[in-house]
């Protein structure tokens, strides 16, 4: 009885350590990036929306405000988007470490006629096959002088 008792119970911690079936691989995590990167260069509004979370968290690091749900997302992206003529998403370095995917890249684009690119971290946390989280990071004043965003941004200043 007592063995019976040891293999049960050997058995429920093992199943307990072992990975869920619905966690998502390392590879299934960086093929969710890739598909929204993917979205993003083919400018598939709809993809980039459908592929966070439901209560998904979209975050500019040097913003205070994070952006919180797909429907809120959508609108933030869509306002953006709607001025956005050409986009790619040329990423550099990526991969995942502790379970958060890194990517290094360099946003080359076409906002309201006006070319750039900019260099930017993304960090992205995915579970269940969609964006939980994604945090940029990249120099602001670099981002709105290469969307030609300049003079608007410095008079607003002006303005505080």
């Amino acid at each position: 009885m007592r063995q019976r008792i040891l293999a049960v119970l050997g058995v429920v911690l093992l199943a307990a350590a072992a990975p869920s079936a619905s966690a998502d691989t390392d590879a299934q995590k960086l093929a969710t990036v890739r598909q929204m990167i993917e979205a993003w260069n083919t400018r598939n509004w709809e993809q980039v929306y459908e592929l966070f979370a439901a209560d998904g968290v979209l975050q500019s690091m040097m913003l205070s405000e994070q952006t919180v749900g797909r429907e809120a997302i959508s609108k933030r992206i869509g306002a953006l988007a709607k001025d956005i003529s050409k986009i790619e998403l040329r990423i550099r370095h990526i991969g995942v470490a502790d379970g958060v995917v890194f990517i290094e890249r360099v946003d080359d684009f076409v906002y309201r006629g006006h070319h750039g690119q900019v260099p930017v971290v993304g960090v992205v946390e995915v579970e269940q096959g969609r964006v939980k989280a994604w945090r940029e990071y990249y120099d602001r004043a670099q981002m709105i002088e290469a969307m030609g965003l300049k003079q608007d941004f410095d008079a607003a200043q002006r303005r505080e």
